[in-house]
Formats: structure tokens, C-alpha cells, sequence
């Protein structure tokens, strides 16, 4: 096991925390971590009979767009229940109503230097309403 020695936030801001922690390994060595702290996060599947939904939101960290699923966290409420923030999320995104939610999974996204998980919902059967982007996920 590796111990914690200390901890400090090097940086914070209402969407994560980043920390240093001091660390001694089971050899008896130090060494420090940083940590990236945040909020856990909803992935959703939409699936139809002929394939699944995707999105193309521009994402500033590596200034492109990818197709994706859709997916998000709420930051103001980091406790929201994962199955409603899902459903939010698949409406902002697609303008999708899910009438069937289902979560199948949970992962964390990068276990190696981030703290942060995400639920995984199949979403299907579907009405369509209007979409309601975020301006940050807007290309």
C-alpha cells in the first residue's frame, strides 16, 4: 500500500480541485501524487434498433470536437441522484426524453491521476424535444 503522508490543494475553482500529496511506498521510499478532485459524472448510451446517438461538442482542452456519448456532471450539486442528472443531461444535449434509463455500469474516467467516476445509463425509446446547449459545449 502506499501511505499518505500530507495533502495540500495547489489549485481549486468550482469545478475540480488539484492537490499534492506526500507519500511514503511499501519499500519506504517518498514520493508525491498530484490529484485532480471531481465531481462524479453521467455517461449516457442512447440506443435505437439501428445504432446509438452521438455528440460533437467542441472540448477546449485539446481545441477540437469528437463525436461522443453524451455526457455531464453537476457541479452545483455534486450528490444529484446519477439516474436524474443522466436524464438532464441526455435532454440538454440531444433534446431527447429517454423513456426507458437504465444504469449499467460505473468506472472511474482517469484512476491514475484523477479521483473522478462516472455512472454509465442505456438510454431508449425516445421523444424528441429541443436541445439546450451549454455555451462551453457549443462548436
Amino acid at each position: 500500500m502506499i501511505k499518505q503522508l500530507s495533502s495540500r490543494i495547489v489549485y481549486e475553482n468550482k469545478w475540480m480541485k488539484v492537490r499534492e500529496d506526500e507519500v511514503e511506498f511499501q519499500n519506504g521510499s517518498k514520493g508525491i501524487y498530484g490529484v485532480v478532485d471531481k465531481p462524479d459524472f453521467a455517461l449516457i448510451v442512447p440506443f435505437t434498433g439501428n445504432g446509438f446517438y452521438l455528440v460533437r461538442p467542441y472540448r477546449y482542452t485539446i481545441h477540437n470536437s469528437f463525436w461522443e456519448f453524451p455526457q455531464g456532471a453537476y457541479e452545483e450539486n455534486p450528490d444529484i441522484d446519477p439516474k436524474k442528472l443522466a436524464a438532464q443531461e441526455l435532454e440538454e444535449e440531444t433534446g431527447l426524453v429517454a423513456k426507458k434509463l437504465e444504469e449499467i455500469g460505473y468506472q472511474y474516467e482517469a484512476y491514475g491521476m484523477c479521483s473522478q467516476g462516472f455512472h454509465i445509463f442505456l438510454a431508449q425509446d425516445f421523444e424528441q424535444k429541443e436541445q439546450k446547449l451549454e455555451a462551453a459545449e457549443e462548436g
